[in-house]
């Protein structure tokens, strides 16, 4: 595993959306369109949200054709599947050398909204977008009386062997 701050972040976030999808794989139709008030809408809608924003964020990065799609109407095996993808573009697009400072542009085909940003708060977005959207499928999850999975950075580096943790006494 790379070392970069960023590099580590985007595994997080890649990994943490693939727990939450994995969590969601034996809900039901019905449970999948849970609705909290207060959150972006139905779980199944939400996690369609955060791979194509993943995804769309990753076209505007590098121009790379293959990330320029939709995923609204996927199923849950095939999200979790595009998002391993997705994952690994991340992975692809950090080991080169990034400019911080670079200015991307981005323009809606659909209404024509323009935003120009640098690079580093294009990345910031994209990680803070899925943090807040994995946290209201954790809420729906527990409005159903499931237990949502632990997505935060330490349970992830105790499954990739970066971090260890020892109870007092153990």
């Amino acid at each position: 595993m790379s070392s970069s701050l960023v590099d580590v972040a985007f595994a997080h976030t890649a990994w943490a959306t693939l727990q939450v999808i994995d969590a969601c794989l034996d809900l039901s139709v019905e449970q999948l369109r849970t609705n909290v008030l207060g959150t972006r809408g139905p779980i199944i809608e939400t996690l369609r949200h955060i791979v194509t924003g993943d995804a769309q964020d990753l076209f505007i990065l590098t121009g790379d054709s293959t990330f320029d799609v939709d995923f609204e109407d996927l199923s849950l095996p095939e999200l979790r599947v595009a998002m391993e993808g997705i994952g690994a573009g991340w992975s692809s697009f950090l080991s080169r050398p990034i400019d911080p400072d670079a200015m991307v542009r981005e323009v809606d085909s659909t209404d024509g909204y323009e935003r120009t940003a640098p690079v580093a708060f294009r990345l910031a977005g994209t990680l803070q977008h899925g943090t807040d959207h994995r946290s209201q499928i954790s809420t729906a999850l527990t409005s159903l009386g499931i237990e949502p999975p632990a997505v935060d950075v330490m349970s992830y580096g105790v499954e990739v062997h970066r971090v260890t943790e020892k109870l007092p006494g153990a």
